[in-house]
């Protein structure tokens, strides 16, 4: 009877409303959905521009320092940005201009002698390990490589419509990053109070002593980057030329840009080319070039890079190692550039805003 009447009175219970607060928040839960949705969207779309004006910014602050040198001396800023952005572009086409034709007379050299070396490295194998591999391998006789590279020839003249395309995007990148740079350089003051205005003014003095920063260590890392590569350049430029070695310049070049601006990995990279182009010429070439390489790198690690990066970086070589890998895992090879100066700004800037304290040892005193 009491479970009857318990029954009647649930049944006859309203059913519950379901709260003003709940509805809102399931309306506000979907349009956060769809607004993520939009943003990452329009993210992917901009994704190159972002990466332009990433570079832009970089370049706006390597570029900088000469400008207001120049500034400083009477120059009026506009005429002094575009010096620097003319000089600029004459290195950067100079590096192409000697870089292209030896790459393509180096390789055009190796494809040559690529058939009388293999020959010469079975008939040495031959004699010393008694290993018949002109005979065992080979049934047809020596590989056709005549027909191996007309074949590559055809898979590459089928891509170059990709490449045709990569290279118009890369030109049109490099515009707008040279469009943007030149502006944030010339209007360089202006920029920055149209940046601070949305700052309050105590604020204002913060993002202006780091804009400065970012300016002092991305300026200083790229021109001691610039000499330590002049000077990698020359002593490997006449170490090629004594031993014999052919686009001694190019090559030289090649080792002095790559070991400053590679991080971590640069000087091993660098090394892999003049050491290449020199075993084609003879196995003992290659061994002098590497023993050069590796004694001038010793002398610019100890002696060279520390006096000239005493005032611009002042990176422990884990945290540069780190800076580099993280870098290259966000933005590629982009972030492996911009890796070490933008690891010396958030080093420097933390740097002001921490309070250092004496050290207490085991027995209580301080060190």
């Amino acid at each position: 009877m009491v479970g009857a009447v318990s029954c009647a009175s649930m049944n006859d219970r309203e059913p519950t409303s379901v709260p003003t607060w709940f509805r809102r928040g399931v309306w506000y839960a979907i349009f956060a959905v769809l607004l993520t949705a939009a943003v990452l969207w329009l993210f992917n779309r901009v994704t190159g521009l972002i990466l332009a004006l990433l570079m832009a910014v970089f370049v706006s602050f390597a570029l900088e320092p000469a400008v207001k040198y120049l500034a400083g001396r009477g120059w009026k800023r506009g005429a002094a940005t575009g010096l620097v952005f003319i000089v600029s572009a004459v290195l950067v086409g100079a590096f192409i201009a000697i870089m292209v034709p030896a790459i393509i007379d180096q390789g055009s050299a190796i494809a040559e002698d690529l058939p009388s070396y293999v020959e010469e490295v079975t008939a040495a194998l031959d004699e010393w390990l008694d290993i018949d591999i002109s005979e065992s391998m080979f049934e047809g006789g020596s590989p056709d490589f005549e027909g191996l590279l007309s074949d590559y020839g055809t898979d590459l003249a089928s891509g170059v419509l990709g490449f045709g395309s990569a290279l118009l995007g890369a030109v049109i990148t490099g515009l707008t990053v040279a469009l943007f740079s030149f502006y944030m350089v010339a209007e360089g003051p202006k920029f920055r109070r149209v940046v601070l205005r949305v700052f309050p003014p105590d604020r204002q003095r913060e993002m202006l002593r780091i804009w400065e920063i970012a300016v002092e260590k991305t300026g200083g890392y790229v021109y001691s980057r610039l000499l330590l590569a002049a000077a990698s350049a020359l002593i490997t430029w006449i170490a090629l030329r004594v031993i014999g070695v052919p686009n001694a310049l190019a090559l030289a070049i090649w080792v002095g840009v790559v070991s400053q601006f590679v991080p971590a990995v640069g000087a091993y990279i660098a090394a892999v080319l003049p050491v290449l182009a020199a075993f084609f010429e003879s196995p003992a070439k290659a061994l002098w070039v590497l023993a050069v390489l590796i004694a001038y790198q010793q002398i610019e690690n100890y002696l060279l890079a520390p006096r000239i990066t005493a005032r611009t970086m002042s990176l422990h070589p884990a945290v540069a190692f780190g800076s580099a890998i993280a870098g290259i895992g966000v933005l590629g090879a982009l972030g492996a550039i911009i890796a070490l100066p933008t690891a010396a700004i958030i080093q420097a800037v933390i740097s002001g805003y921490l309070e250092v304290h004496p050290v207490v040892d085991e027995q209580g005193a301080s060190a």
